[in-house]
């Protein structure tokens, strides 16, 4: 089974999680998009999705699933979105399709946050994936500096701009063994928008696609 078909088998598998009715979170990303193509034929079950970026708003509504803005839907029953790793706390590394900012905000707006991913995301310790930080464009080289301070190597990610219109910094090199501490130093670095850590916030359950069927993962599992 290759990597795409755990992705899919993942995102079929959250579809028990959802509510029977109000409105869902939905993220960014490859994985996603198989959670999207599954919830159309459930379109009628509930009132419409609140998404994280322009690439899902447009493949929401090209399967007839009704986009509602967050300040309108208020808390979220569940949000579903995937992930570039996951330690086994579900404390998560998201941001290799750009929207974490977004997909952090309807995170904070959710009961309930369902990670859907292949098993090859589970790792012991994140940072192996770089470390997405959404930078203002005239903040770049200065948070530049400060990342460096803190023991990384960021790469400005060439030719992409946010869909807030902000740019991307991918930090390499990094062990991070206290994802909440770090993921709360780096916010604080003046002209941050976030941090792709997703630890004071983490995922409540982990779905993984793998050769033997999906998988669900709790914290500390």
């Amino acid at each position: 089974m290759n990597q795409d078909e755990m992705k899919k088998q993942a995102a079929i598998a959250a579809l028990d999680f959802l509510p029977d009715s109000g409105v869902i979170g939905v993220g960014t990303g490859s994985t996603v998009n198989h959670f999207i193509d599954a919830l159309a034929p459930l379109k009628g079950r509930f009132d419409g999705a609140a998404s994280s970026s322009e690439a899902s708003t447009e493949r929401l509504k090209s399967h007839g699933i009704q986009v509602v803005d967050l300040n309108a839907a208020g808390e979220l029953e569940v949000y579903v979105d995937g992930a570039d790793e996951s330690n086994h706390q579900l404390q998560l590394i998201k941001g290799g399709g750009g929207a974490l900012t977004r997909e952090k905000i309807i995170a904070a707006a959710s009961k309930k946050f369902v990670c859907i991913a292949d098993e090859s995301k589970l790792v012991h310790y994140l940072g192996k994936f770089p470390l997405p930080v959404e930078v203002i464009p005239m903040a770049r080289s200065y948070v530049a500096r400060e990342l460096v301070k803190l023991g990384g190597n960021p790469v400005l990610r060439e030719g992409f701009t946010t869909d807030n219109g902000n740019i991307i910094l991918d930090v390499h090199g990094l062990e991070i063994m206290e994802p909440a501490k770090f993921e709360t130093t780096v916010n604080q670095i003046v002209g941050v928008v976030t941090v792709g850590i997703f630890a004071n916030r983490p995922a409540d359950v982990l779905i993984l696609g793998t050769e033997k069927g999906p998988r669900i993962v709790h914290p500390g599992d």
